[in-house]
């Protein structure tokens, strides 16, 4: 299991450093956004062409392969012939002259980090030999599927939405977001969740927690919920509602 985990390592070092390269040529470090589900995808491939194969790593790697496509299509569908995104447009101001060190450091080498730990569950299955697919693999996938679900259509509504021109401006209540302020968040979250229940029959598959505990964490309060909530903040119409949607776990809206 170690061999694998370091050779993961290795390769996501290569990955971040191309990124960054990329990112110079480009001139926006947003090329990250869709490097992200990429990376799952590249690790997937690898461990899917040099590991012995089972039904449930098969599983892991076709829900991964989907999820991190789409993830990618997606962001680089929203990104196209757009100005960086405006959380990497603040830091390129905020640093300054330390603007490419910090970039390399805090958004690719940290971004490959958080992956290589995110992914561990699956590292941990690819690396040992597994008893036959059971009752929890079947409800880890379908604790996915919800996931998969609210984030994937979240984005599809918020894009629909953006792309109306009378909407400029205005803060989308409508669809999932009237039951969560970020549908798609609580689907990115959930499905991880769903793909450690798939991990926990594993040999020592319940080290693989770190995974949907590490997303959560990020997404929750660090650099998912919280950057836009902040973007929104002195908003009226998302202040009313605020008052009325539920910030992350669906719920009926408040009357």
């Amino acid at each position: 299991m170690l061999e694998l985990f370091l050779s993961s390592i290795g390769i996501i070092f290569v990955y971040a450093n191309i990124l960054f390269v990329i990112s110079l040529i480009k001139k926006r470090n947003d090329i990250a956004d869709i490097a992200w589900g990429l990376g799952y995808v590249l690790l997937a491939f690898y461990y899917l062409s040099t590991q012995a194969i089972s039904g449930r790593s098969l599983l892991l790697y076709l829900l991964i392969f989907i999820w991190g496509i789409r993830l990618a299509l997606h962001i680089y569908s929203r990104n196209k012939n757009k100005k960086e995104d405006f959380r990497y447009l603040t830091w390129r101001k905020a640093w300054g002259k330390w603007f490419y060190l910090r970039s390399y450091f805090q958004v690719y080498l940290l971004q490959g980090f958080f992956l290589l730990i995110i992914i561990s569950s699956t590292t941990i299955v690819s690396a040992q030999a597994q008893p036959a697919l059971n009752f929890l693999d079947l409800l880890g996938l379908s604790i996915w599927l919800i996931g998969f679900y609210f984030e994937a259509i979240g984005d599809y509504q918020l894009t629909k939405f953006i792309s109306n021109p009378l909407n400029k401006g205005r803060v989308m209540k409508e669809g999932l977001w009237k039951f969560t302020r970020h549908p798609n968040y609580f689907g990115e979250v959930t499905l991880w969740w769903g793909i450690f229940l798939i991990t926990l029959s594993s040999p020592n598959g319940l080290y693989g927690i770190i995974s949907p505990l590490t997303i959560t964490f990020l997404i929750v309060f660090v650099s998912g919920v919280p950057m836009l909530e902040k973007k929104y903040r002195g908003n009226k119409e998302y202040k009313e509602y605020k008052k009325r949607t539920s910030k992350f776990f669906p719920l009926f809206p408040k009357k």
